[in-house]
């Protein structure tokens, strides 16, 4: 647990820190990276907690985690965890001592719990993916506004904390409750900017698979994961997971909240998609993943030799119907054939899969991997497109060279 209020002050200054010396060393060369799209040019930084990250933003960060993280294992490292946030005025300190979660509105009992309440309740552990809507946004096309990341904005980790379920059972929801709003302690520097709110509505408030998480891959949360509590919506984009959950407040009507009616809306068709380059004649709120899969075990550019067997390794994940089945192709989606599929961690997690592939001719490879699960959903070949540049599932390509 931390001793005493984490500083934002610090926090900044470790930071600022960071970024200040790969701009003082931009002339012997700075550590950066380059995306695989047009204005792909990204620093690499270390901010407080974490290892070299991709800059996205520095206020409000946003981080990305470097691709080749995926490939060491199922489970995300804490300090390479991605990092997305809306609001640049980050919590000046947090206490654990005396950090409190507000629970009101339409509830038979308002409560203000401590971590230590929360704590002695019982708890519960998932593992579960946490993806950015906007994951992947930078390979529209056309190209969208909009944080232009790569797919580095996701990241699987084991959480441990209480469900919401029990925390609202305690409360005691009351008749009428439609919904509950969650708020979190990050808030606006400009007061004309709209706080970062979002809404669940109470049936699935309550299905007991919401987790108010303070534990992360074992350990307390980071603070720019959300420390010391954040909500963890299994299946759900990352829009939903609060960071620095302060507040539930059961509501009895649809929440308005700029988040849930303008912003992290999709169109209202099936696949959340329409022609590029058009708008929707109408939209609703994102919520549940689509089906991906990667290959994370080599990478555009990579020379093969021709006749030596590999094993080529990835990862898939959806909103939790669980996956059945991948697929390579090792030529460019003329042929497919099956994957083993590794160790199951749960139907929210990453699911590895292996292929043991011997090139057996010279020449330009295109790698391809597609996910099914129990639904029988599968990926498009083709980009789906949608003015926000959410939901990105197509299958992925990966150019190699055997010699």
């Amino acid at each position: 647990m931390i001793s005493k209020p984490f500083s934002r002050r610090s926090f900044l200054q470790q930071s600022a820190l960071a970024l200040g010396g790969a701009v003082g060393a931009s002339a012997a060369g700075e550590a950066s990276v380059e995306m695989p799209f047009a204005n792909g040019h990204r620093r690499l930084v270390k901010f407080s907690q974490k290892r070299e990250m991709i800059l996205l933003t520095h206020r409000p960060p946003q981080l990305e985690t470097p691709f080749a993280v995926f490939n060491d294992g199922l489970l995300t490292p804490n300090d390479a965890f991605f990092v997305r946030y809306h609001l640049s005025g980050l919590p000046e300190s947090i206490d654990a001592e005396t950090f409190r979660l507000s629970v009101k509105g339409l509830v038979k009992t308002p409560l203000s719990l401590s971590l230590a309440d929360l704590k002695g309740m019982d708890s519960v552990e998932v593992v579960a993916v946490n993806q950015c809507s906007g994951n992947s946004r930078g390979f529209f096309q056309p190209r969208v506004a909009g944080g232009q990341s790569g797919n580095g904005a996701m990241g699987n980790a084991r959480w441990k904390g209480v469900r919401l379920k029990d925390v609202l059972d305690k409360a005691g929801v009351s008749e009428g409750a439609k919904q509950v709003v969650c708020d979190g302690l990050d808030k606006p520097v400009v007061p004309a900017t709209p706080d970062f709110i979002k809404s669940l509505e109470i049936d699935h408030a309550r299905d007991g698979e919401i987790v108010l998480a303070y534990e992360m891959n074992g350990k307390e949360l980071p603070m720019l994961n959300g420390y010391p509590l954040r909500l963890v919506v299994p299946g759900y984009y990352g829009t939903y997971w609060i960071k620095h959950l302060s507040e539930l407040n059961v509501v009895g009507e649809t929440f308005a909240g700029f988040f849930m009616s303008i912003g992290y809306r999709i169109p209202q068709t099936p696949g959340g998609c329409v022609e590029p380059g058009t708008t929707p004649t109408s939209t609703v709120p994102i919520t549940k993943f689509k089906i991906r899969s990667f290959l994370t075990s080599h990478m555009d550019g990579d020379k093969l030799n021709k006749n030596q067997e590999i094993t080529l390794r990835g990862i898939a994940f959806d909103s939790g119907a669980g996956i059945t089945e991948v697929q390579l192709s090792t030529d460019g989606g003329q042929t497919w054939q099956g994957a083993k599929l590794g160790k199951d961690l749960g139907k929210y997690s990453f699911r590895e899969w292996t292929f043991a592939w011997k090139p057996g001719a010279s020449g330009a490879a295109s790698l391809q991997c597609r996910a099914f699960n129990r639904l029988g959903e599968t990926q498009p070949t083709t980009p789906l497109w949608n003015p926000a540049g959410y939901m990105r599932n197509v299958v992925e390509s990966t150019s190699v060279t055997i010699l």
